[in-house]
């Protein structure tokens, strides 16, 4: 398992480099239950960014939180950008796409992140926070979210769409079932139960996943995705930390979080996806699945429709892109210039080669482009 966990980080790290110059808007979170990015050392597990020539503006605290799968990015960039920025102290919550997003609209936070774009119910809202204007998405880092399995003797494990939905619908609950031995005829599945974990908190990691169900098996997945678990059944746990500890704990477990949180102890699975061969949960294939996205939001709204059910050859289909939210207009006072002076930040060349270290990939410099110019342009 070292060894083939081995090549999967090796292949990240290829992937990185081709998706530099390609449409990819792809990586590996990580995920802390409300842990606080506030310039530490994330952990010890990531390196602080490269200064560069960064533009301190502002000063005082800059107050945000939500998607936990890109705190690994944010204790990086926060380390970097406040040993650069003395007057600037910021506090990043890792508490969830939801609570993010929640609190933003209550106006307890200068921007949020998030792994899913806005609904449109949440923009209306936003207008109440954001005087004169509304929210807008700008997408900031994006990679796979893996499924993650716990079967001893199992290295290696291929499912598809509609097996994935009867396995975390209930309707499939023995590793040994003909659907999975189908898909895998030389494993030597054992009897025992599947274990199917969930997320327990508003999850954008959820929302995209029962997106890719939705949208690969319409027929056996039959409920609307969502940030909220709606399927009967299973197990829960809160934040990709957590289902991803009960992975690596439980016996018959399987789950999806961001791909950074198999490491080298989870083995994750490959999806048969109507390409040739089963796809293996990598940045580059990611990337391959992300270069279908369609940018869908108005005006300088940047939000992204993604290509879920893509049969691409070698293209990872189960991905989410990490959204800083905040207001086009009507952003506090007191906070603007750090805002706008850390986002532009951590949207340039110098800041978004710190993903490749943290285990994420950089977006395409015509994403980055647009996200500056309209940092630049916010008030």
């Amino acid at each position: 398992m070292k060894l083939q966990r081995t090549s999967r980080l090796r292949a990240l790290a290829i992937g990185v480099v081709a998706v530099s110059s390609a449409l990819a808007l792809t990586a590996c979170g990580s995920d802390d239950t409300g842990t606080e990015s506030t310039g530490g050392d994330g952990g010890g597990t990531t390196k602080a960014a490269p200064a560069g020539d960064i533009d301190c503006q502002g000063k005082g605290q800059l107050l945000a939180n939500g998607s936990s799968a890109q705190k690994n990015a944010m204790d990086a960039w926060v380390k970097a950008y406040m040993s650069a920025c003395k007057d600037v102290q910021i506090n990043y919550k890792a508490e969830g796409s939801g609570a993010g997003v929640t609190a933003f609209l209550q106006g307890q936070t200068a921007f949020a992140g998030s792994d899913s774009a806005l609904k449109p119910e949440e923009i209306e809202k936003s207008k109440e926070v954001c005087k004169d204007s509304q929210a807008i998405d700008l997408p900031m880092v994006g990679g796979p979210i893996a499924v993650g399995y716990n079967v001893p003797g199992v290295d290696k494990l291929a499912l598809d769409a509609k097996t994935l939905a009867q396995i975390f619908d209930s309707k499939i609950t023995k590793w040994d079932d003909p659907a999975i031995k189908k898909l895998n005829p030389e494993a030597k599945l054992p009897a025992t139960k599947i274990q199917a974990f969930h997320r327990s908190d508003e999850s954008g990691t959820t929302d995209n996943f029962t997106k890719y169900l939705k949208a690969a098996a319409p027929a056996d997945w039959k409920y609307e995705p969502g940030k909220v678990w709606e399927a009967k059944g299973g197990q829960s746990a809160a934040q990709s930390s957590g289902v991803a500890s009960q992975v690596k704990q439980v016996e018959g477990a399987i789950s999806y979080f961001e791909l950074s949180y198999a490491g080298e102890d989870i083995n994750t699975v490959d999806l048969a996806t109507g390409a040739s061969a089963p796809v293996e949960a990598t940045v580059d294939n990611a990337s391959k699945a992300i270069a279908e996205a369609k940018v869908v939001g108005q005006g300088k709204d940047l939000a992204l429709e993604l290509a879920y059910d893509t049969k691409a050859e070698g293209a990872y289909p189960i991905t989410l892109v990490t959204y800083e939210i905040l207001c086009e207009k009507g952003n506090k006072p007191e906070t603007l210039d750090a805002t706008k002076s850390f986002l532009t930040y951590i949207s340039s060349e110098d800041g978004q080669s710190v993903l490749k270290d943290a285990g994420y990939a950089p977006i395409p410099t015509e994403i980055a482009t647009k996200v500056r110019e309209t940092v630049k342009g916010l008030a």
